[in-house]
């Protein structure tokens, strides 16, 4: 793609750099910037490099938060001694939005994964498990990736967490909505 000018380059250059936007996007975003009044412009950057600057991760779940605690460890209608515990940030906002559970999370940042050298010590497992015997908790609910993966996750969790009085469940799994099921005889 052939630009005329070194900055428009550059601008495009960046946008792409984000997941799921291509050049010509990228390129429709920048052109859609320039249209744009400056101080709109400003305060869109300016928005992005607070969030990037002020954004905080919760101390007891890692989740994202612009205070030391999030909102939904704070929120003592929630059930604090359940625990749901997610792959990443993803995975929070999914099941909030479902307005299904009541409890609190958990953030692993992962799962783990030898083939991609992802092991438990990079993940936050052992403040989970600090958490757990510290805030007594009933019951956590496992919410990982139906995979491998996300399998050997819960099963080490398990085992390091097997001698304290806490439930462990898993969400259900099944066949999507609209799935098909093919018998084989």
């Amino acid at each position: 793609m052939q630009f005329p000018s070194t900055l428009l380059e550059n601008a495009v250059n960046e946008f792409s750099k984000l997941p799921g936007i291509g050049k010509k996007t990228a390129l429709r975003m920048v052109l859609h910037l320039l249209k744009q009044d400056a101080a709109e412009v400003t305060h869109f950057s300016e928005t992005i490099a607070k969030m990037r600057n002020d954004i905080k991760f919760c101390q007891r779940c890692h989740n994202i938060s612009d205070a030391d605690i999030c909102s939904i460890c704070a929120n003592s209608m929630r059930n604090q001694r359940m625990i749901c515990v997610v792959e990443n940030i993803r995975d929070v906002i999914a099941i909030e939005n479902t307005q299904q559970f009541s409890g609190t999370y958990h953030v692993l940042g992962g799962i783990i994964s030898p083939l991609d050298g992802i092991g438990p010590d990079q993940l936050n497992i052992e403040p989970l498990i600090n958490r757990i015997e510290k805030e007594q908790t009933e019951e956590l609910v496992f919410a990982l990736s139906p995979n491998i993966q996300g399998d050997t996750t819960i099963y080490y969790i398990q085992k390091k967490i097997q001698k304290l009085p806490c439930k462990v469940t898993t969400i259900a799994r099944g066949i999507a909505f609209g799935g098909r099921i093919r018998i084989c005889r």
